[in-house]
């Protein structure tokens, strides 16, 4: 769990970090080097849920073996649709959500903090719009929640 007191904001309780595979943590279905071992060390203060449509089918081999959770998306439902759902569920106050693509806008609007990522396959603009904060990779994004004063210096007014 991360606590962290933004000024002129409630106090924040983090429970669960949500991602979008494909584009944000993976390139063609393969995670970008380094990305699963900071994933594994944030398992120890959070809940990890990557959110994917696993095109390539790779998503469970890749994280099969420790704590980290992954969300296959129901292909009857519009990707934007169920990854917001997914983070209203977990309770949108406690979530911290990470994507890059038009599928991934109402999930980051939704989270009590949404950051767009840009990566290889780059980054939507409705992305952009609906999320608090920008990074210009995955690695920026996660480092930024092992070192919550620089969220708290980014997010005040």
């Amino acid at each position: 769990m991360i606590k962290i007191k933004i000024p002129d904001k409630e106090k924040l309780i983090i429970k669960d970090l949500v991602l979008d595979f494909n584009g944000t943590i993976a390139n063609d279905g393969i995670l970008i080097a380094g990305v699963k071992e900071k994933l594994i060390n944030l398992s120890k203060i959070l809940n990890i849920h990557i959110i994917t449509a696993d095109t390539y089918g790779t998503a469970k081999k890749q994280f099969n073996d420790n704590d980290v959770k992954i969300e296959i998306i129901d292909k009857s439902i519009p990707g934007t649709v169920y990854k917001k759902e997914f983070v209203e569920k977990l309770g949108k106050d406690s979530v911290i959500a990470i994507g890059n693509g038009n599928n991934d806008s109402k999930m980051l609007k939704t989270a009590v903090v949404g950051i767009a990522v840009l990566g290889e396959e780059g980054l939507a603009a409705d992305c952009v719009l609906n999320a608090d904060i920008v990074f210009k990779d995955i690695f920026d994004a996660l480092n930024i929640l092992e070192n919550v004063k620089g969220l708290i210096a980014t997010l005040r007014k």
